[in-house]
């Protein structure tokens, strides 16, 4: 099933309203659709790369929009909506330890899962079922999506389908260790 979908969102590359496309895709994954909208923004950017910012900007904005329809969901609809989706995610078990700490670090919870492969959607729904302040959720959310989208698309600018298999192998991981050695950082800088 996940094949399937990530097969046809791949197809909405090619199609006539494929911005339009990339922004419900957007929105929907930082609520509650398993498939990241990096897979229909790089073929975009490679067909058309003077738009390569253009395409980064609709995806944050989409995505800042999406991250508050799950925020909602959380905040709302968790015993309903919200719960079901964490299940799905393998997440519902380890949720309760970690909603009692989770707005202590919740701005910096929002920043990695923006930026790394974990499912954004988790975060947003975790947000609002924890009542994180909602304009650190939205700022936080704003600087994790430009910054993983812009960096997509400026790689994908700079250097062109070459860069294809970095982006879609590798670049999670490095937006991952790059938030272990910052978060690592403060720590030092805090405790030492």
């Amino acid at each position: 099933m996940i094949r399937k979908l990530y097969d046809w969102t791949l197809s909405l590359a090619g199609h006539p309203r494929a911005l339009w496309a990339l922004a419900i895709i957007a929105f929907v994954e930082s609520s509650f659709f398993p498939i990241p909208p990096d897979v229909l923004m790089i073929p975009m950017i490679i067909a058309a790369p003077t738009r390569a910012f253009r395409i980064a900007a609709v995806a944050t904005v989409a995505s800042v929009l999406g991250g508050l329809f799950g925020y909602a969901i959380g905040a709302l609809l968790f015993e309903t909506v919200g719960q079901p989706i964490l299940d799905f995610y393998g997440k519902a078990d380890a949720f309760d330890s970690f909603a009692t700490r989770y707005n202590d670090w919740g701005a910096w919870a929002v920043l990695i899962a923006g930026v790394t492969p974990f499912p954004f959607k988790v975060i947003t729904i975790a947000s609002g079922a924890t009542g994180l302040s909602l304009p650190v959720f939205i700022l936080s959310a704003i600087l994790a999506r430009a910054l993983r989208f812009f960096v997509v698309a400026a790689l994908l600018w700079k250097f062109g389908p070459p860069i294809r298999d970095f982006i879609e192998k590798r670049l999670g991981l490095m937006f991952a260790i790059f938030c272990v050695l910052l978060i690592g950082g403060f720590y030092l800088v805090r405790y030492l």
